[in-house]
Formats: structure tokens, C-alpha cells, sequence
């Protein structure tokens, strides 16, 4: 995949869309949600990192502003909507792998499509979103509508991270994403459902992943392994990175930044395989820090 190298002395716009909440683990809550925990990493890797979701007008809510405020993320395109503001329950089970209880019937389930959000569709260089918030109608449809005005082209990302999570998903919405990505990004356990979901077919994943490019016309297909490496499929070729031996506290969040770092090189014009390496380094660093949103150290 060919990103072509931003000539502007400005950062990239780089969007997280999506659930915004707090995962209550076992040692206190902390802020998180897959997108926002992707947009809190591409302010580290440089970029000029966005929000899109909603919180409720609870103490709850303002709480999350400042949180995310203090993370040096820009909130503009968070609502305030009159639903309780998110939580996750979550649990740690072996080697750090977390369990969530995802509560309903809450705040990022109601994103409206505010004009700040219009206004970000047209400035953005690269979003990133995933399944869990399209469990609702009233968030799906503000997703969608996003992504359908976001121009195409000119180096633009759309990368759909499913994170499937327990039964928060439908074949159509995985598939009425996929037709608008052009990147997906997917784990091995999440290419075994999709495989049979979407009738796949082949057994050999480097068959499968193929067939979701050539379905969708996906530009990069990005799995992941666990403690099996990763693998980036594009056009051109195949990139491999093993996954180093970190002591782990926990997983929350690696994937997250993965992404984050992944994303910011390419949109700096990185070499695929340079930026996979790089994002694997962070990945195994988030792993050996407790939450979703590790500072990262000063030579990553």
C-alpha cells in the first residue's frame, strides 16, 4: 500500500469513532474504549488526535471530558446526550487477556451526528472504528454517515478494527464496513468467525485474508496472532513480525496502539514493513503496562 507522503508542515487529522467509557478493573477505573484508546495513541505517534462519541450529562460525563482532555486529546466531537455515560466491567483472566461486561442503553450507544462531527468528516486523514459501537442504531448510522463523507483518496485511511465483542455484531454490519474501509484490521480468533459468517471458504489465512481484499477491495488486510506474530497483506507482498517476550501485565489497549502507530507511519509515508515492525515495538510495551492508555517511552 502506497501513502503518499503529507507535503503540509500540519499534523494529520486521526480519528478515533466510537465508544468512549471507563474500564472499572480490578485496581480502579480507568479511561478506555477501543477508540479512544486508538486516539490517544496517535497523539503520541505525532498526529493531531480526534474523538468521536458521546458521553452522558452526568458527573460521569464531565469526568470522561477532562480524562480524555488530560490525555491531550481533542474532544470537540464528543456529545452530551441524556444517557448515562459508559462503563465495562472488566476482568483479567490468564497471561493479562481481558473479560468485559459491556453495559447498554448508554451514552456512546447515542452519538448524534452533530456539526462538529459533519465538520471532521472533511478534515480527517484517518479513522479508525470497529463494531461494538454500531450495536445501536442511532450510533450506526452516525458511523456510516461519517465514513460516506469522508473523501476518498488523496492518502486517506479508513480502517476498520472490528473487535468483535460478545454478541455485539451482525453480518451486515461487519459488511457494510468492510465495503467502506480500506483497511481492516482483524485477529485470528475474530478471522475464524468471519470466515464462517462470510463463507470464506479457504482454511490457509493468507487464502482468507486475500479473499476479504478481493471481496470489499480492501487495500490491507492486518492480522494479528497473539504471541504468533502478525501479518500485513497488501497488493505487493506479505510483512511478518514475531511478537517479543514481554513480562505483561495486561492486554488492554495493545491492540489499540498497534493500530495507532501503524496508522501515523503510513500516513507519514513509512514503509509497510518498517511501520509493522515499529507498531509491534509499542504493542509489546502497552503489554507490560497496566491500562489502555500507557505513555509510551521516549525512544518509541
Amino acid at each position: 500500500m502506497q501513502i503518499t507522503k503529507m507535503e503540509t508542515t500540519l499534523k494529520p487529522i486521526v480519528v478515533g469513532m466510537g465508544e468512549a467509557l471507563w474500564d472499572v478493573l480490578p485496581d480502579g477505573k480507568k479511561i478506555g474504549g477501543a477508540p479512544a484508546n486508538f486516539a490517544f495513541h496517535a497523539g503520541q505517534a505525532g498526529m493531531d488526535a480526534r474523538v468521536v462519541s458521546a458521553v452522558g450529562t452526568d458527573a460521569l460525563g464531565d469526568e470522561t471530558l477532562q480524562a480524555l482532555r488530560d490525555k491531550k486529546l481533542n474532544v470537540e466531537a464528543v456529545a452530551r446526550v441524556d444517557y448515562p455515560t459508559g462503563v465495562v466491567n472488566v476482568t483479567l483472566g490468564e497471561q493479562g487477556i481481558p473479560q468485559y461486561d459491556i453495559l447498554e442503553g448508554v451514552a456512546w450507544d447515542n452519538i448524534p451526528f452533530t456539526p462538529e462531527i459533519e465538520a471532521l468528516t472533511h478534515s480527517a486523514q484517518a479513522v479508525c472504528w470497529g463494531t461494538l459501537a454500531q450495536r445501536s442504531a442511532t450510533s450506526a448510522q452516525t458511523i456510516l454517515r461519517f465514513l460516506d463523507a469522508m473523501p476518498e483518496g488523496a492518502g486517506r485511511l479508513k480502517v476498520f478494527d472490528i473487535n468483535l465483542r460478545q454478541h455485539y455484531f451482525t453480518v451486515e454490519v461487519i459488511e457494510a464496513s468492510c465495503r467502506r474501509a480500506n483497511v481492516l484490521k482483524i485477529n485470528d480468533e475474530e478471522l475464524v468467525v468471519l470466515s464462517r459468517l462470510l463463507r470464506l471458504g479457504a482454511t490457509d489465512v493468507e487464502a482468507q485474508c486475500r479473499s476479504l481484499m478481493a471481496s470489499y477491495d480492501l487495500e490491507m488486510v492486518v492480522l494479528t496472532c497473539g504471541a504468533n506474530g502478525s501479518y500485513i497483506f497488501t497488493a505487493h507482498g506479505v510483512s511478518f513480525q514475531p511478537t517479543p517476550r514481554v513480562e505483561v501485565a495486561d492486554t488492554v489497549g495493545a491492540g489499540d496502539s498497534f493500530t495507532a502507530s501503524l496508522v501515523s507511519d503510513l500516513l507519514r509515508g513509512t514503509p509497510v514493513a518498517e511501520a509493522h515492525a515499529r507498531a509491534v515495538k509499542v504493542a509489546a510495551y502497552v503489554c507490560t503496562q497496566k491500562g489502555a492508555m500507557a505513555e509510551w517511552p521516549e525512544e518509541l
